[in-house]
């Protein structure tokens, strides 16, 4: 019989109270709570309360506080990524960043989601479908990232987009839903 968590990270429905799982929120909380209460010359403080959030983070890893996520540990992180101000990851699944991965202010990226049906929403059942941003993509603000979504290589999301469906590798994409506006040129996206 699977655990709750891991029917969360397999995308079936699981029991968002269980106490596992609760747990592991609640040491993630604790954590954000320090990093977004440091100082901004308590460089090396961060980096430890980094490591223990998001402890598959490639090197460079850069969030302006106030950050939040719901576990840490459910996202893998590439090099040279820098979060801005008030960022919100809902990593109930996996989330998979790049290298060189830029977030603006204010993105959301949500890989939570909840039942159409109400009566199965009304037991406290929810899923996830994992996000993944390929390397080079660069997310503008305010943007939200639904469930499921991936964002191809060097693309851009203009922003305040809804993204709700994947977007393919070079393109400048925006929107309410976000759609592929132009594709970028070898001028525009030199690292290919």
């Amino acid at each position: 019989m699977k655990t709750e968590k891991e029917k969360m990270l397999a995308s079936e429905l699981y029991d968002p109270l269980d106490e596992q799982l609760s747990a592991e929120r609640r040491k993630a909380r604790l954590l954000t709570e320090r990093l977004n209460q440091s100082r901004d010359d308590e460089e090396e403080l961060r980096k430890e309360i980094l490591a223990e959030l998001i402890p598959d983070a490639g090197e460079g890893l850069w969030l302006q506080p106030p950050f939040y996520c719901d576990y840490g540990s459910n996202m893998k992180v590439g090099k040279k990524v820098f979060f801005n101000f008030n960022c919100v990851v809902l990593d109930v699944a996996q989330v998979t960043i790049g290298d060189n991965v830029l977030f603006a202010p204010n993105v959301q990226v949500y890989t939570a989601t909840h039942p159409m049906d109400w009566k199965v929403r009304a037991e406290g059942l929810e899923s996830a479908k994992p996000i993944t941003i390929g390397s080079h993509v660069w997310i503008g603000g305010s943007v939200v990232i639904c469930p499921g979504v991936t964002i191809g290589e060097r693309s851009v999301i203009g922003a305040g987009s809804v993204v709700t469906k994947d977007i393919p590798a070079d393109v400048f994409a925006a929107g309410n839903p976000c759609k592929v506006i132009r594709k970028l040129d070898a001028k525009e996206n030199p690292i290919q």
